[in-house]
C-alpha cells in the first residue's frame, strides 16, 4: 500500500452499527486494495477496528466532545486529500474535507431494510451487484492468546457464550428465563462462558450459581476484541438484541438473538450462522424458555456454517 493513498470512512458510534459498517470498510478496501483506510470513530467502538490490516489512522470523535472536538477532527482530516469518503454519519463533516470523490448516506438509495444493507448502499453505485459480504472483525494474535489463557480451565467440547444484557431493559429477556435455559442444556452442552459490561455482573453471578457445568465469567473484565477472541471459541452465543452479538456473528460463531421491541428486519447480525426469535407482542418477556431451549438444540445439531451471508430468522 502506498503511504500517500488514503480513503476515510466515517462510521457510526454504538457498537453494533459500527460492527455492521465493516462490510462498507472491506468494500473499500476492495475498491483500493493500495490504499489504507483512516476511519473516524467514537471511543465506544474504535477497538474494534484496530487490528484490520488496511486501516491507516483512527481519529476518534465523540458526541460529548461538542464543536471543540468536531474542530479537532476536522483539522486533522483537512491535512489530507482522500482518494474516497464514505459517510455513514452525515452531518456535514465529509463536505468540509478534500476528496477525490465522496459517498453520503443522505444520497444513497436504500437497498433492502436491513442496516448493513442501508449503509452497504452508499457505495453500491462503485461496487459490482452484489449482496453485502457478512460482517467480520479482525484479531490479533495476543487476542487470541488472550482467550487461550482465559478458557484453559474449561473443559474441551461444546461451549455455550450467554451475554444476558442489553443497553435497554425491554430488550433484556429475564434473567429467570437464561437460568431455565442453561438448567435445561447441562447435557447438550460442555461448559459456558458468561460475558458482559459492569452491569450485568449480577445477572452473570446469578447465572453461574444456577448451573452445575463449568463457568467462565468475564462479565466487566474485558476489552471488546478479547471478548471476541473468546466467544470465537464457542459453539454458540445466546443473547439480547446487543452489540456482543453482532461481535459474534464477526467471528464466525452461530448466534442466536432475542427479540423483544426491537426490528430484527433491520437489526439481526449479518451473518449465515444468525438466527433469531422475536418474543411474542415485542414483549421480551413473553418469549419462552422452551422455545430458546428447541432452537438452541437444532442449532447444536447442525454443522457450523461457513462464513456468509444470513440466510433467515424464526
Amino acid at each position: 500500500m502506498t503511504s500517500s493513498a488514503r480513503q476515510l470512512l466515517i462510521t457510526l458510534s454504538n457498537i453494533g452499527d459500527a460492527v455492521m459498517s465493516t462490510p462498507v470498510l472491506t468494500a473499500m478496501h476492495a475498491l483500493h486494495p493500495d490504499t489504507l483506510v483512516d476511519i473516524v470513530a467514537d471511543a465506544r467502538s474504535a477497538e474494534l477496528f484496530g487490528p484490520c490490516p488496511f486501516r491507516g489512522e483512527i481519529l476518534l470523535r465523540e458526541k460529548r466532545d461538542g464543536w471543540r472536538g468536531w474542530w479537532r477532527v476536522l483539522r486533522a482530516l483537512r491535512k489530507r486529500r482522500y482518494r474516497l469518503i464514505v459517510d455513514l454519519r452525515t452531518d456535514g463533516l465529509s463536505w468540509l474535507l478534500r476528496a477525490q470523490h465522496r459517498r453520503t448516506k443522505r444520497r444513497a438509495r436504500a437497498h433492502g431494510g436491513h442496516a448493513v444493507e442501508r449503509a452497504y448502499a452508499v457505495i453500491a453505485e462503485l461496487l459490482p451487484a452484489v449482496a453485502p459480504p457478512p460482517t467480520r472483525l479482525w484479531l490479533s494474535a495476543s487476542h487470541r492468546e488472550y482467550a487461550a489463557r482465559r478458557t484453559a480451565s474449561l473443559p474441551r467440547g461444546r461451549w455455550l457464550a450467554v451475554a444476558p444484557g442489553a443497553n435497554w431493559a425491554p430488550k433484556t429477556w429475564p434473567t429467570s428465563h437464561f437460568r431455565s435455559v442453561l438448567q435445561a442444556l447441562s447435557k447438550d452442552i460442555d461448559a459456558i462462558v458468561l460475558l458482559g459490561g459492569e452491569n450485568d455482573r449480577g445477572a452473570c453471578a446469578e447465572l453461574a450459581s444456577a448451573t452445575a457445568l463449568p463457568v467462565l465469567d468475564l462479565s466487566g473484565g474485558t476489552r471488546l476484541l478479547q471478548a471476541a477472541a473468546v466467544i470465537e471459541l464457542a459453539r454458540l452465543f445466546i443473547g439480547n438484541d446487543s452489540g456482543l452479538g453482532h461481535i459474534a456473528a464477526a467471528v464466525g460463531t452461530p448466534t442466536l438473538t432475542l427479540f423483544g421491541p426491537g426490528d430484527p428486519g433491520r437489526y439481526h447480525p449479518w451473518a449465515s450462522g444468525a438466527r433469531w426469535l422475536v418474543a411474542p407482542d415485542g414483549e421480551i418477556a413473553n418469549l419462552s424458555p422452551t422455545t430458546v431451549i428447541e432452537m438452541v438444540r437444532t442449532m447444536l445439531r447442525a454443522p457450523r456454517a461457513s462464513p456468509g451471508r444470513p440466510e433467515a430468522g424464526q
